[in-house]
């Protein structure tokens, strides 16, 4: 397939996990989780240090993206570029040139992130439409919160937005309520929670979160123990 080659300058520096390859002072890796499955993590360009435990802006400043291989479709998920993307770039056309079709897909209205720069460059559509997606990608909606949840079944991987967290034990919670503030309508975590629970139906190994580190071949357990408190 053919892109455009204009690239956001997005402000934000990429994260590191297993291939790590320098640009300038920052470093650019992407990591196979599974067959096909991709993570990176980013900078925030609007992370700020010094927040309040438990508040809104209370979160780390590396965030997590997403490149899911599908059968007939790449798909991204909340994709953040670093502000050398060049590196980057490369190592995803690598990946994305096989396919006719990509899409870029959002789980929150604030995870817009890169998303403007990936359609531009891959021709990518947006749609979450059932019909438009690959098959093995569902979209979980939790509409009191405004967020979506894909699931991608060939690799039993969750992707959530911001009310399924990481932490650094390698365990998974759910967002603090002061997160839930911005959401039009009000919902409480206890809701969250129940709205997540049919999560529970799917054989989930691993759970990328976008916020904190993923949980990987453990995922249905954990995700019950953050369901459970």
């Amino acid at each position: 397939m053919r892109w455009n080659t204009r690239e956001s300058r997005s402000r934000a520096r990429l994260g590191a996990e297993e291939t790590t390859k320098a640009v300038g002072s920052s470093r650019v890796d992407l990591t196979e989780i599974a067959p096909g499955l991709w993570r990176w993590t980013a900078p925030h360009p609007d992370w700020r240090p010094g927040a309040e435990p438990g508040s809104p802006g209370d979160w780390e400043q590396n965030v997590g993206c997403v490149l899911y291989e599908a059968r007939d479709a790449a798909v991204f998920i909340d994709p953040l570029l670093p502000p050398d993307p060049e590196t980057l770039w490369r190592r995803l056309d690598e990946r994305v040139r096989r396919f006719d079709r990509v899409l870029v897909l959002t789980t929150i209205a604030w995870h817009r992130r890169s998303r403007a720069a990936f359609v531009e460059r891959y021709r990518a559509t947006m749609s979450r439409a059932k019909r438009q997606l690959p098959a093995g990608v569902e979209a979980h909606t939790v509409r009191r919160a405004r967020e979506v949840i894909y699931w991608l079944a060939e690799p039993r991987a969750l992707v959530p937005g911001d009310l399924i967290l990481g932490g650094p034990g390698g365990e998974l919670s759910l967002c603090p309520q002061p997160w839930l503030a911005y959401v039009p309508g009000g919902i409480t975590v206890a809701e969250v929670a129940e709205a997540l629970r049919p999560l529970l139906e799917l054989p989930v190994e691993h759970v990328l979160t976008s916020h904190g580190p993923p949980v990987l071949g453990v995922g249905r357990a954990e995700l019950a123990r953050a369901l459970a408190h």
